[in-house]
């Protein structure tokens, strides 16, 4: 028998945007634990915003299991909260009722920036550095520092150690902004992946002195890009049917639920979706191929396929819900696919 450091970990009650929270227990198993043989756990929800002191009990239910890469004998458990019966979702749950589809692909694109004393990394105590302009994909002390660099490889290391789908990493457009990518297939598996890989980010930093900001607009009303998490996805119909009449519906749909995506695509989206700095408006839906300020970017290869593959959605943003936009997305999608396959 090995003890394992099982790591719970949760989002919590806050809003408009859920932290993550996380606490450890000691279980001894024959061999790592799948994710059946790990038990429920209560915590105290009233102090993550999830119940009131008077009542506080909540509980945590294993929902997927990796290996804790930074512990010995270390297991990452992503958790849903649970009402004290241990069955019913807490009303902060957003994955228990999520529309799921394992033929859905989501690979999503998390920017954020690297914050050192309330500021961006890399950012003179007073004003600005250059503009923007060398810090993409770049390389270099005066681009990218040195400490940037090291964290985002630890963590690129880590989350493949843990099992996490992790498809690559960047700096990006602002001085202090860096980027990775997610796939997974199916909405959970794909969310619960963002989080995991979120927290372990999180942790790694803690050991720099180095905050991670996810506001999808730190620097406000700046010539300074905000932060996306553009949303990548296909189904299997779109993957191997497709064609130009079910694109053009898709769109159509896309454009009537403008309102319902932007609802859950992240607060204070209408900072970051001004249309400049690569974005469409907020309130305004467009669809074009490899037009980066569109709403919806078309690949060429989707096209040249006969309008089958995959789409980017870049409205998400850096602080959005991944459950909640995959979610949205696949409900979108669905509403147009029925009618395609109804009407065949």
């Amino acid at each position: 028998m090995t003890k394992y450091k099982l790591e719970y970990i949760w989002l919590d009650g806050y809003k408009p945007v859920a932290n993550l929270r996380g606490k450890t227990q000691i279980k001894e198993f024959d061999s790592f634990p799948s994710l059946e043989e790990l038990p429920l756990w209560g915590f105290d929800g009233s102090s993550t915003e999830q119940a009131e002191g008077s009542s506080s009990d909540c509980v945590l239910k294993p929902v997927a299991v990796y290996p804790d890469p930074a512990r010995k004998n270390g297991v990452l458990v992503m958790c849903e909260v649970m009402m004290p019966d241990g069955v019913t979702p807490h009303p902060s749950n957003t994955r228990a009722e999520i529309m799921d589809d394992e033929g859905a692909w989501f690979g999503f694109e998390q920017e954020y920036f690297f914050y050192e004393d309330g500021r961006p990394l890399g950012f003179p105590e007073q004003g600005y550095p250059a503009p923007q302009g060398p810090y993409y994909t770049g390389v270099g002390y005066k681009n990218v520092g040195s400490i940037a660099r090291e964290i985002v490889e630890e963590h690129l290391d880590q989350c493949l150690e843990a099992g996490i789908n992790h498809e690559g990493i960047n700096a990006e457009v602002a001085k202090g902004q860096w980027e990775f990518q997610i796939f997974g297939k199916g909405s959970k598996k794909a969310a619960d992946q963002i989080w995991i890989a979120r927290y372990l980010l999180l942790r790694i930093c803690e050991k720099y002195g180095i905050d991670i900001e996810w506001h999808c607009k730190p620097l406000g009303d700046t010539d300074w890009n905000g932060s996306g998490m553009h949303c990548n996805f296909s189904t299997k119909y779109m993957r191997e049917v497709g064609g130009k009449a079910y694109f053009e519906k898709l769109m159509a749909q896309f454009e009537k639920n403008l309102q319902d995506h932007i609802d859950v695509y992240g607060p204070d989206n209408h900072m970051r979706l001004t249309g400049k700095h690569e974005t469409a408006p907020w309130n305004k839906f467009s669809y074009g191929v490899a037009d980066r300020g569109a709403s919806i970017r078309v690949p060429h290869s989707f096209v040249n396929n006969g309008y089958k593959g995959y789409l980017e959605d870049r409205r998400p943003n850096s602080q959005g819900d991944p459950y909640a936009i995959a979610s949205q997305v696949l409900k979108t999608v669905s509403e147009v696919e029925n009618e395609m396959s109804a009407a065949a």
